[in-house]
């Protein structure tokens, strides 16, 4: 008599083999990088706290992006990882907001990010590193704001 597991297995028909990639008897899919970055980059960005992600050449040269017309800033930035043929690690860099629980803020990212790219891509997240490279104050809002200001008005 099978066990439940086998028969569960069979039903399913579908493992990981590969690259990233998903094997059944019908085909195969793989799954980029770059998917992987992305998805990691945005369950991030959906956690109270976050102000942005990346270093701060990376943020600079997308607050420059920002003003070219048409042009989008990368879901991936401050995003970085390794996908191996199960599993994926990832390294985020973040800056938070001021105020916040660094630590709770941390769990809640590694908890979404986790759950997001294991349930789109079925690659193990293995580990979830984050540095957390800056803090953004109130205070720097008001400053850009009234930035402009140039000697000649």
């Amino acid at each position: 008599m099978a066990s439940t597991n086998d028969t569960a297995a069979k039903s399913q028909d579908v493992e990981k083999a590969g690259t990233g990639q998903l094997t059944s008897s019908q085909g195969t899919t793989t799954v980029a990088d770059v998917v992987v970055q992305k998805i990691a980059g945005l369950a991030t960005r959906e956690i109270p706290g976050v102000h942005d992600l990346g270093g701060g050449a990376a943020r600079a040269f997308s607050a420059l992006r920002e003003r070219i017309p048409g042009a989008t800033a990368s879901a991936g930035q401050g995003v970085s990882v390794e996908v191996g043929e199960k599993q994926a690690a990832v390294d985020l860099q973040i800056v938070v907001e001021y105020g916040v629980a660094i630590a709770e803020v941390a769990r809640s990212i590694r908890r979404n990010v986790i759950s997001a790219v294991e349930g789109m891509t079925g690659l193990e997240v293995v580990e979830a590193n984050i540095n957390v490279g800056d803090l953004h104050l109130p205070s720097d809002d008001e400053e850009d704001a009234s930035g402009d200001s140039g000697r000649v008005q």
